[in-house]
């Protein structure tokens, strides 16, 4: 699969990690499910999951996560990653987020 293309173009920046979230992290429930803010590990993501969501953000974003931001911390949340995507110059491309 071609990277980003189970991601739906021109979506908020939480919609499309939550895209990722589905498609990667194996978690029980769907990701829309979830609030920003939801703690993603009690949810069901686990360490080897979270390896599995940060490489395709990368592949999808074009971005590399510096040593300082692999950190259980970075993807304990939807608002979490997204902070993290927006401190290596990810933009949103909704208003709305």
């Amino acid at each position: 699969m071609p990277p980003g293309a189970f991601v739906t173009p021109g979506t908020a920046l939480t919609d499309r990690i939550r895209q990722v979230l589905d498609a990667e992290a194996r978690l029980p429930v769907p990701a829309a499910g979830l609030a920003d803010e939801d703690d993603l590990f009690r949810s069901g993501l686990s360490s080897h999951s979270s390896v599995s969501v940060m490489l395709a953000l990368e592949e999808l974003f074009g971005v590399e996560f510096p040593d300082a931001l692999l950190s259980r911390q970075t993807f304990q949340s939807i608002r979490s990653i997204a902070t993290a995507l927006r401190s290596l110059g990810v933009e949103d491309t909704s208003s709305g987020d």
